[in-house]
């Protein structure tokens, strides 16, 4: 009974397995859309947060650098914002340790979507073997049959059962590529973040050190 309902389910042939991978290739280029469009819009400008810092580092206004960073866009300013207003209400640890949790909370924003990209990338190639197997079953269940149409049939239905695989291997390797260019410019972005938000704490304790000092 088992073995002719998993006959039956075999039977129905590769045509599912490539619709099933064509819905996949579709669902990785979307998020890959996406996730374009999010990290353009929730980019900081450049010139004007390096302005900013570079103010900050000259004079050591904390309160201005907090107005400028409030006044810009992106995960950059959100961060260091996070940071300097952490450090006015308890220094410089807990800037260090706001910008930390910030980091992470970023971090996850942006892999968001990439597991989706990432299985696909490495189970494709498996699912259209999946489809290969099955057409290769329907070609030599129809030979079985022996009618006059059998071979032939069974060379169509093989060449079918093949391009399973090779689909397989289209939808893969693309769904990896992009998976490791997500991949890689998360981790410049969060390196980014963490390299800049050290230097942002080490001018706060500085500054904070020096008025200790001079008080």
């Amino acid at each position: 009974m088992l073995e002719q309902q998993l006959l039956t389910f075999a039977l129905l042939g590769v045509e599912w397995v490539l619709w099933l991978l064509v819905a996949l290739s579709l669902i990785c280029v979307a998020i890959a859309v996406e996730r374009v469009i999010v990290h353009a819009l929730d980019r900081t400008e450049k010139a004007s947060l390096h302005q900013s810092l570079a103010a900050f580092f000259a004079e050591g206004d904390a309160g201005k650098l907090l107005t400028a960073l409030k006044g810009m866009k992106g995960v950059e300013a959100r961060v260091l914002a996070a940071g300097v207003e952490a450090a006015e209400k308890g220094g410089t640890d807990a800037a260090d340790a706001a910008m930390a949790g910030h980091v992470t909370f970023e971090k996850l924003k942006m892999e968001r979507g990439l597991i989706v990209i990432g299985t696909v990338g490495s189970n494709a190639p498996f699912i259209g073997l999946f489809g290969t197997v099955l057409g290769i079953i329907q070609a030599f269940h129809e030979l079985s049959l022996e009618t006059d149409e059998a071979a032939a049939n069974v060379m169509s239905g093989i060449s079918e059962a093949l391009v399973a695989t090779a689909v397989g291997l289209m939808v893969a390797i693309p769904a990896v590529v992009l998976y490791n260019y997500f991949q890689r410019r998360n981790k410049e972005v969060v390196g980014r973040l963490e390299s800049t938000g050290h230097l942002l704490v080490s001018r706060l304790s500085s500054g904070s050190d020096r008025a200790q000092n001079n008080g």
